[in-house]
């Protein structure tokens, strides 16, 4: 079975060097040819993703719906699922990341940023930028939404996406894409490959490169590699 994770391409809040998190930003015009180029590289490379997964963040949905274009497999289902969320960054969201080391001091940033328990500051529940206060979280409770999560968070909110949505289309389709973000792809990773909080904070997935993962049935990483 191949399972393929691909980071979206660069955003607008890439670009802008901001904190990103679940607002809403679409691609760049690179980051729109990074998703192109993504589904090339698949394409030749003889796989054909049989299902989709994506989060409910127009970045990760653009990426995929470019790259399935590409592959001539725009047809193929796709499941959205808000759990495949980028990591929530709390009240940094929107702020520039240099502005916010100023402010805070290079070690602090590097700390909201890098370390695998502490979170950012949280927002408040009424801050416009809050998930509860945005359309499209309408039917999920305030207990299920977050105001700011650590790496560790995020790998726990990924958890229920990967046992009951993903391992059971593996056994049924054989090959899956999932288009996310570059947190929630590696809590994939970390589940996958058990790797341990040390591990994973080394762990980076880069824009728009297909990392494709061999897996058997129990969910053993055969082999891994992108493309």
């Amino acid at each position: 079975m191949h399972l393929i994770l691909l980071r979206h391409g660069q955003s607008e809040w890439n670009l802008a060097n901001r904190f990103t998190g679940w607002t809403d930003v679409d691609l760049t015009d690179a980051g729109r040819e990074e998703a192109h180029r993504a589904g090339i590289k698949i394409r030749e490379a003889g796989l054909r993703p049989q299902y989709f997964f994506t989060s409910y963040l127009r970045r990760a949905i653009h990426t995929l719906q470019i790259a399935a274009d590409a592959m001539d497999l725009a047809y193929v289902q796709v499941f959205k699922d808000w759990h495949l969320n980028e990591r929530h960054y709390g009240a940094l969201q929107g702020l520039n990341k240099k502005d916010t080391a100023d402010r805070y001091g290079d070690e602090q940033v590097h700390i909201w940023r890098r370390s695998y328990d502490v979170q950012p500051p949280a927002l408040s529940p009424d801050d416009d930028r809050a998930p509860a206060n945005q359309p499209m979280y309408g039917r999920l409770t305030d207990d299920e939404l977050p105001l700011t999560e650590s790496l560790k968070d995020t790998i726990e909110r990924v958890r229920p996406c990967w046992e009951e949505r993903i391992v059971p289309a593996l056994h049924i389709y054989d090959t899956v894409l999932v288009a996310a973000h570059g947190n929630s792809l590696r809590a994939l990773v970390m589940m996958l490959k058990k790797l341990s909080p040390a591990d994973v904070l080394e762990l980076e997935i880069p824009t728009g490169s297909p990392y494709v993962l061999d897996v058997d049935n129990r969910m053993h990483v055969i082999s891994d590699n992108y493309l």
